[in-house]
């Protein structure tokens, strides 16, 4: 059974420990945690020396391990020796990657800060997903690909979310071109054909998505394109799509559709 990890983005109102719970009690075998806020002032769980070891222990009481921790725009300002105490407390968790966005229009400085976060992270055994985003600088498969690889770190990867790569006009041919070591995880949700245009596609990806098999996504066919071994996510935060949901239902609706998904998944390598 390929394990779960439940996307913090679909319960953030959640906070660990009870993540742990929440998600273990839904089918998940892995969480994702917001250590840090996406943007300034925005929701975020921050870690430190005093919850780090009782976090470990609600996560082993659980049953949940922790794929990776969240949020880190690389933007012209980011000072990337800031995160570092955080990236220690993430490994010290037992997280295995962290996720950022590209957030700089100069492409060089960029690859150097993409490289150098890399290097940080490799120094405390975590990976760094770049993920792309239309409304981010970085909105494309093709764009992101190409700071990973004139980055050229062996720990830099890419962070596929379906709902981003179809909404930026990504396909499951142009998937089955990345090699495989340059792809770290993968996130699942669904959502409408339709595009909701720019004036709506932020709201879309933070509040407005459907659960895997709901919506219109070729979801199979960019599965069928992946590795069989890509680390696994389920990212729905369906606040506007199914306001009467709670956490747990959500969570476990989740968990539900996406083992649906998968059970007809036929990976291409």
């Amino acid at each position: 059974m390929t394990p779960l990890s439940l996307a913090h983005l679909t319960v953030l109102d959640v906070a660990p420990p009870d993540l742990f719970d929440l998600a273990a009690e839904a089918g998940f075998q892995n969480v994702g945690i917001r250590i840090l806020p996406a943007a300034p002032g925005a929701v975020s769980y921050p870690l430190s020396a005093a919850t780090v070891p009782a976090w470990r222990r609600r996560m082993a009481d659980a049953g949940v391990g922790i794929h990776d921790v969240e949020f880190i725009p690389l933007t012209p300002e980011v000072r990337l020796w800031e995160f570092a105490p955080a990236l220690g407390l993430a490994a010290e968790l037992g997280a295995r990657r962290i996720n950022v966005s590209g957030d700089d229009a100069d492409a060089g400085r960029l690859v150097d800060r993409f490289g150098a976060l890399c290097d940080l992270a490799a120094s405390v055994g975590l990976g760094v997903d770049l993920e792309f985003m239309r409304f981010r600088i970085v909105g494309t498969l093709p764009q992101a690909l190409a700071i990973v690889k004139r980055a050229g770190r062996a720990n830099g990867r890419l962070l596929i979310d379906v709902l981003h790569l179809f909404r930026s006009g990504g396909t499951a041919e142009m998937l089955r071109e990345v090699p495989a070591s340059a792809l770290g995880s993968v996130q699942l949700c669904d959502a409408p054909r339709k595009d909701p245009t720019d004036a709506g596609i932020v709201a879309e990806a933070r509040e407005g998505r459907l659960f895997p098999g709901e919506g219109e996504l070729p979801l199979k066919a960019f599965m069928d394109a992946l590795p069989r071994d890509i680390p696994v996510g389920v990212e729905v935060p369906t606040g506007s799509t199914h306001p009467a949901l709670g956490h747990a239902e959500r969570a476990a609706r989740a968990c539900a559709a996406t083992r649906e998904l998968l059970a007809s998944w036929q990976p291409s390598r």
